[in-house]
């Protein structure tokens, strides 16, 4: 049995973290080479209708920041996921949806952010040729993105991925063998993440990202508070990044956020996300990601 800590206190500490996060909006990274010119590559729909943790607006500022310097056009969804609303969509990205019922109560349970009738619709228009970047983070988010992923093959799994050795940012590399070969994350040789979801992939998907024996898997009933009978299962064999072609159209599906966000986080300001230091290949997998959806 894994043992946790203090976890009134790791409670706090988290909640109060995320609640003093703000949005990066400095010109922390570079574009030397544009994939497209100013303002003519695909059209990238970040979702807003979902009660969603990070938007255009936001949290997802600095996602947005990078696209727009690499030429593509950038708009915000305010509205529910429909033939109509997607056609304008040349790439759709949906980041920590939640149900209304979640919203300031990160509690169990975790109802889908999506109607039936919205997630057939995401998922025709993809058949169709349509693009999907799908994220998820830890608990209520994977939760709350459950159903949209099992349209596309993916189970993911409403619990938060430790690392346990208790590192503040997790590095996956090559030479652990836990970054993957493949057109999207060709020319790096690591990936920094800050604590997400897991999920499964179909025998249709290519891993990206994997978890390895020193992960586990913690199911919490509320969000961060972790005790001795918090149920869990260990996370080898599960994925927080990867990718698959869908009909005529293409998902990427990825069970950490932050890794595409830039914040200032805490009372110091402490960068986290894309601006982090040691998370300098990120920017480079963003740009990839979204580069691979759009071919």
């Amino acid at each position: 049995m894994f043992k946790f800590i203090l976890p009134c206190l790791l409670f706090f500490t988290a909640t109060t973290l995320f609640a003093q996060q703000i949005p990066d909006t400095s010109r922390f990274f570079e574009v030397e080479t544009p994939r497209y010119p100013a303002g003519e590559g695909p059209a990238v729909m970040i979702d807003a209708a979902h009660n969603n943790f990070h938007t255009l607006d936001g949290r997802y500022r600095a996602f947005g920041n990078i696209l727009e310097a690499d030429g593509y056009r950038l708009h915000s969804n305010e509205q529910p996921f429909s033939e109509e609303a997607l056609e304008r969509c040349g790439i759709l990205v949906v980041s920590n949806p939640l149900h209304a019922s979640n919203t300031g109560n990160w509690e169990l349970p975790t109802p889908s952010a999506f109607t039936p009738e919205e997630i057939a619709a995401v998922e025709q228009w993809v058949a169709g040729g349509g693009r999907l970047f799908l994220i998820a983070d830890h608990m209520p988010f994977a939760g709350a993105a459950e159903q949209l992923g099992r349209a596309f093959g993916f189970e993911f799994l409403n619990g938060f991925a430790m690392d346990n050795r208790h590192r503040r940012i997790e590095y996956f590399t090559r030479r652990q063998g836990l970054l993957h070969d493949g057109p999207i994350t060709e020319g790096l040789d690591s990936i920094v993440t800050f604590t997400g979801s897991a999920f499964l992939i179909p025998t249709a998907a290519a891993p990206l990202i994997s978890l390895d024996e020193y992960y586990t898997i913690l199911m919490p009933a509320q969000a961060w508070n972790f005790t001795d009978d918090t149920p869990f299962v260990a996370g080898e064999g599960f994925y927080q990044l990867a990718f698959r072609d869908y009909g005529k159209g293409k998902v990427v599906v990825s069970g950490e956020a932050a890794m595409f966000s830039a914040q200032l986080a805490g009372p110091n300001r402490a960068p986290m996300g894309l601006n982090n230091p040691a998370a300098r290949h990120n920017v480079d997998l963003l740009r990839n990601v979204v580069g691979w959806l759009g071919e």
